[in-house]
C-alpha cells in the first residue's frame, strides 16, 4: 500500500476515536514540539525560544531561525514526548505547520516532520498556522464551540475571522498594512526597547499617562472592520523626531502608554461592532498580541457590557506554541487532511 493510501486508511479508522497527535512548529523563532490528545488535552509541550539568539539584532533574522530550528528540533520533540510518557511509535499521527511563516524555518519543520511521517508509517497532516492560533482557545476553554467571532492579532497579522465550523473560516477584516504585532516591534526600536518590542511596551505602558498624547485611530467612523497600523507608528515616530529636535526629554513610559491604548481602542472597536453587525454572541481572541494585559483588560470589560462570551487562551498558548498545531490537526484529521507531499508555503492562506 503506498504511502498516501495508508495515511488515509489510518485516518478513517481513528475519526470518532481517541487520536494521539505529535505536532511540530517553526514558522517563525520559536522550536516547538507537542502531544495532543483529541484536539483538546495537551500530554506534552516543549518550546526552545530564540529570544536570545535574534534580541542584538533588533529582530528575527531568517537564517539564524532556521540553523537554530535544525539544531533544536530533535531535542523538542524528545522533551514533548518524554512529558507524555510516550515514544514515537505512540503517536497515532504527525502535523506540522505548513505556513504562513518564514520559509526556510517552515522548510526545517516540514522536513523533519516529512521524514519521520514517513519512517514510522504515520498519517501527516498539515496545518495553517492562523488555524492553529484559532485553535488555542480549544485547549483552554472545553466549552469553546463554533460558531464564533475570532480577533488574531500576532507580529504578521491582525485579522477578524468568523469561525463557522472547525477548519471553516470567513475573514471579516484584516490589517491593510502593519500588523499590530510588527506596529509594537517598531515603535518598541524607536523607543530603545529590546526585541520582542510587545512585552517589553506593555511593561514601560504601566509606569505612563495613556492619555499624554493623542495618536490616530485607523478607520474610525467608518463601516468596514479593517485595521491599519503604519499611521499611529508613524504618528509615534514623528513624535519622538519633534521632541528630539526641540532638545526635549521623551515621556518614552507615556509614548508607550499612549501608543497601546490607542491599538488596543483599534483592537478592541473592530472586533466589537464586527459582532454586533454579524450578530455574533461569542468572541475568542488568538495570537501573541493577545497576551497583552491591556487588551486583555479591554474586551473582557467590553464583554461584560454588551453581554458577549468571551474567550481568552492562556497565555502561554498565545504565543508561538505546537500545541495549538496539535489541536487543529484534530478536527483537520476529520476532514481527510494527510498528505507526504506538502512542502512549506510562506504566503499560505486560510
Amino acid at each position: 500500500m503506498q504511502y498516501n493510501e495508508m495515511a488515509q486508511a489510518a485516518l478513517k479508522k481513528m475519526a470518532g476515536g481517541n487520536a494521539v497527535i505529535l505536532a511540530i512548529e517553526t514558522s517563525c523563532d520559536e522550536t516547538a514540539a507537542a502531544v495532543v490528545r483529541n484536539g483538546r488535552e495537551v500530554l506534552g509541550s516543549s518550546i526552545y525560544s530564540q529570544i536570545p539568539v535574534h534580541r542584538e539584532y533588533g529582530g528575527v533574522v531568517p537564517e539564524l531561525a532556521s540553523r537554530n530550528h535544525v539544531e533544536k528540533l530533535p531535542f523538542v520533540v524528545d522533551e514533548a514526548l518524554s512529558q507524555a510518557g510516550m515514544k514515537l511509535e505512540d503517536v497515532d499521527a504527525l502535523a506540522v505547520t505548513q505556513g504562513p511563516g518564514l520559509v526556510g524555518a517552515l522548510l526545517t519543520g516540514v522536513a523533519y516532520a516529512k521524514a519521520l511521517a514517513f519512517a514510522l508509517k504515520k498519517p501527516l497532516i498539515p496545518v495553517n498556522h492562523m488555524d492553529g492560533h484559532i485553535s488555542a482557545g480549544y485547549i483552554t476553554h472545553a466549552d469553546l464551540k463554533p460558531p464564533f467571532l475570532c480577533l488574531v492579532a500576532s507580529g504578521g497579522h491582525t485579522q477578524i475571522v468568523r469561525v463557522a465550523d472547525y477548519g471553516e473560516y470567513e475573514l471579516i477584516g484584516e490589517t491593510r498594512d502593519d500588523a499590530a504585532g510588527e506596529a509594537f516591534d517598531k515603535v518598541a526600536r524607536v523607543l530603545g526597547l529590546s526585541y520582542p518590542g510587545g512585552p517589553n511596551i506593555s511593561k514601560l505602558a504601566k509606569e505612563g499617562n495613556a492619555e499624554a498624547f493623542t495618536l490616530p485611530r485607523s478607520f474610525k467612523g467608518e463601516s468596514h472592520f479593517d485595521f491599519s497600523f503604519s499611521g499611529i507608528k508613524t504618528a509615534v515616530i514623528n513624535l519622538i523626531h519633534n521632541l528630539e529636535q526641540k532638545g526635549d526629554e521623551i515621556p518614552k513610559a507615556d509614548v508607550a502608554a499612549s501608543f497601546q491604548k490607542a491599538v488596543v481602542d483599534v483592537l478592541t472597536d473592530n472586533i466589537f461592532r464586527a459582532a454586533e453587525a454579524g450578530g455574533d454572541k461569542t468572541i475568542a481572541l488568538a495570537g501573541g498580541v493577545c497576551a497583552n494585559a491591556a487588551l486583555r483588560e479591554s474586551v473582557e470589560m467590553r464583554a461584560g457590557r454588551e453581554g458577549i462570551e468571551m474567550y481568552l487562551p492562556d497565555l502561554k498558548y498565545c504565543t508561538d506554541n505546537a500545541a495549538m498545531i496539535g489541536a487543529a490537526a484534530y478536527y483537520a484529521m476529520h476532514r481527510g487532511a494527510a498528505k507526504l507531499d506538502l512542502n512549506a508555503d510562506p504566503a499560505l492562506l486560510f
